[in-house]
């Protein structure tokens, strides 16, 4: 019996979970603008999805036969970095947040968050039309 779940759904929901972790990282950089010392934190996510999709920088397919088909994603098979900004030396106004940065960063992620929750709806309105249909 097929699934009226969509597979991709499951894809923009890991996503979607690892942009609400950048946004939690970056609030927390803004929060900590005025901090002595404090060093920005990031978490990247997006290598780790590429590798996971079997996708090259580019966004296309690798495969190292042409005979080979691509794998099925697991969303369990990947996870995002912590990374922390190391900066060698330290000088007064240098080793802070920068604000500007991090809200257009925050923007940025706001954006992407919400343009997956577009997709995110328009597969649940098309297993909500399918079952309008199955109903007349």
């Amino acid at each position: 019996m097929k699934s009226l779940h969509q597979p991709h759904l499951e894809l923009v929901g890991k996503v979607m979970d690892m942009q609400m972790q950048r946004q939690n990282v970056l609030m927390s950089n803004v929060a900590n603008v005025n901090t002595p010392r404090y060093q920005r934190r990031t978490l990247e996510f997006e290598e780790a999805l590429q590798a996971a999709l079997g996708l090259d920088k580019r966004g296309k397919m690798s495969r190292t036969d042409e005979h080979h088909m691509p794998a099925v994603f697991d969303p369990n098979g990947f996870s995002s970095d912590w990374t922390k900004g190391i900066k060698p030396r330290v000088a007064h106004g240098e080793d802070r947040v920068n604000l500007d940065k991090e809200m257009t960063r925050m923007a940025k992620n706001t954006l992407q968050y919400n343009a997956l929750s577009q997709v995110i709806k328009s597969g649940f309105d098309s297993v909500k039309n399918v079952i309008q249909e199955g109903q007349k």
